[in-house]
């Protein structure tokens, strides 16, 4: 990746000179400070520089991914797992379809939610960072494909653990599936719904996507109550799921605790 250069300050009479002249190209991919954003790119304040100015284009924003900016790791480690999540599980099919001839299409299915939902919210994650300096519009529509994205990895990820957890009861299956559905819809609701999309609504959002995954205790407790400790860690890699829900408590926390220092 090729680094930008940083510029100082420019006057609001050659930001919007260096939109209307859209096609010189030494002047689109110039980095700027924060203060030189427009309004609608304000969102962190803790972050002072190395940001790209507005593009209007969703071919330069994508282009500037090839460009070192404060969007760069965010991009990167979002783009990379999320074009090789599905790949990764055709190739994990390959490799256990020998060993588990007696597989049926409701096994498949199962563990291809998770990686169909990796997939999706990496994908989502990695082009809202690469097109928000795109435009108003354009960076609030990713934005909320973006929260969706975790709705989805989030379910996708609960299909599989609750379909082996309780493989033999298809009535708590669906009771769970249910559950973490709903729960999906609703946090997409609050992430994609104008009037919760304000700044006061942050904490609140985040702490749903919190509830979502501590809904994950309700099947974890479940089963460790019908079925017993080893039958859990066998059927439903018990420490995995806890490890798994811990980490997307931690993740949705974090952002919590950011948005209330905004």
């Amino acid at each position: 990746m090729s680094d930008a250069k940083q510029e100082p300050s420019a006057t609001p009479e050659e930001s919007d000179d260096s939109r209307s002249s859209g096609d010189d190209s030494n002047l689109w991919y110039t980095l700027v400070h924060w203060n030189d954003l427009p309004h609608w790119r304000q969102d962190n304040v803790y972050i002072h520089s190395s940001y790209r100015q507005a593009s209007y284009s969703y071919c330069r924003s994508l282009q500037s991914i090839f460009h070192w900016h404060n969007e760069s790791v965010n991009i990167w480690s979002h783009l990379v797992p999320g074009t090789l999540a599905l790949p990764l599980g055709a190739i994990l099919y390959k490799i256990l379809e020998p060993r588990y001839e007696r597989a049926t299409v409701g096994d498949v299915f199962a563990m291809s939610c998770f990686f169909v939902g990796a997939a999706s919210c990496l994908g989502m994650s990695a082009t809202f960072h690469a097109v928000s300096n795109h435009s108003p519009p354009v960076a609030r529509m990713w934005n909320q494909f973006d929260y969706a994205g975790i709705s989805l990895l989030i379910t996708g990820s609960f299909v599989p653990s609750v379909y082996y957890g309780f493989w033999c009861n298809p009535g708590r299956q669906w009771i769970y599936w249910s559950m973490i559905g709903s729960l999906g819809i609703a946090c997409t609701a609050v992430s994609v719904l104008p009037k919760f999309r304000t700044p006061a609504w942050r904490p609140y959002r985040a702490l749903m996507f919190v509830g979502m995954g501590i809904s994950a205790l309700f099947p974890v407790l479940d089963g460790l109550r019908t079925f017993g400790l080893q039958a859990m860690e066998k059927q439903m890699g018990l420490w995995w799921v806890v490890l798994q829900g811990a980490l997307y408590i931690f993740g949705a926390g974090l952002y919590a605790v950011s948005s209330t220092l905004d």
